[in-house]
């Protein structure tokens, strides 16, 4: 059986400022638990309780397990120690048995429309840091992996490449911001299976992914008029990719992880819609 999860980003719940309507906690892990999700990402600082017991019981009254969750960090400026940024959340991850830090290497500024270039000592940082982070986890217990993310500074394919042939730490294979980033999920399943631990599951409107790449969107832009689609019904080969990661061994959590942007409180059903529709084609495939 495989291991899924959500993550509160499926519900428009982002760490980007502006980024649109936030539901709360109770509907989010509610509707999370009622899907028949077995566990959940943390999602972003103030989202959930920042007190380790309390973040655990939160997530047990809710009958939900805990993840880990995605984590932003500055890993390129040799002026700056990321191990202090990820401390808090190391100790409230331990205490609420968490298993994941899902680690994106941010820019420095706000949000994912733009990124600078990075020269070959940003990279030498870089590299380093992840290695530095990825042993500072393990020795609380958690795994630190690597997330490819669309304006983030490893998005394109040879930056994921690059961190594969340069560092040490496993990925979280996200099959939405690799497609945008250049990278089809699939044949980095294929090239580096024994290199992914984690998954952030989307499927895309590949027609918005090429406007992206082509810089006639943004990235905000983009999901805000509906790149992400649930499972089976977009451009990635979703089925492809969660077979061959079984069949090698894979015993990660398939996170649902469609990035969403609310205008208000929803009608009806709401973003839940989309994570029912995504799990039932989960739970349909033939493994």
């Amino acid at each position: 059986m495989i291991r899924i999860a959500g993550a509160p980003i499926s519900w428009g719940v982002c760490e980007v400022p502006g980024w649109g309507h936030q539901l709360g906690p109770e509907r989010v892990l509610s509707e999370m638990r009622d899907a028949g999700l077995e566990a959940a990402e943390i999602g972003p600082d103030g989202f959930l309780p920042a007190d380790p017991q309390e973040l655990a019981a939160t997530l047990a009254s809710y009958d939900l397990k805990a993840v880990g969750g995605f984590t932003p960090v500055l890993l390129h400026d040799a002026g700056h120690d990321p191990v202090p940024d990820i401390t808090g959340t190391l100790a409230a991850f331990t205490a609420a048995g968490a298993e994941v830090l899902v680690l994106a290497a941010i820019t420095g500024t706000d949000g994912y429309d733009s990124r600078p270039d990075l020269d070959d000592a940003g990279w030498k940082t870089l590299l380093s840091n992840l290695d530095r982070l990825h042993d500072v986890a393990a020795e609380q217990g958690i795994r630190a992996v690597l997330h490819p993310h669309v304006g983030t500074m490893i998005e394109q394919n040879i930056e994921v490449q690059r961190v594969l042939d340069g560092s040490s730490i496993p990925l979280c294979l996200d099959t939405g911001h690799l497609l945008i980033g250049g990278t089809d999920p699939l044949e980095l399943a294929r090239a580096a299976a024994d290199r992914i631990t984690h998954t952030h599951l989307k499927d895309v409107d590949a027609e918005f992914a090429a406007r992206v790449q082509a810089g006639e969107l943004s990235y905000t832009e983009a999901v805000a008029q509906g790149m992400y689609t649930p499972l089976g019904t977009g451009d990635v080969d979703v089925a492809g990719v969660v077979r061959h990661l079984v069949g090698s061994g894979f015993d990660g959590w398939f996170t649902l992880e469609q990035d969403t942007i609310l205008a208000g409180e929803p009608d009806g059903e709401g973003p839940v819609t989309d994570v029912k529709t995504s799990a039932a084609f989960l739970r349909s495939l033939q493994l």
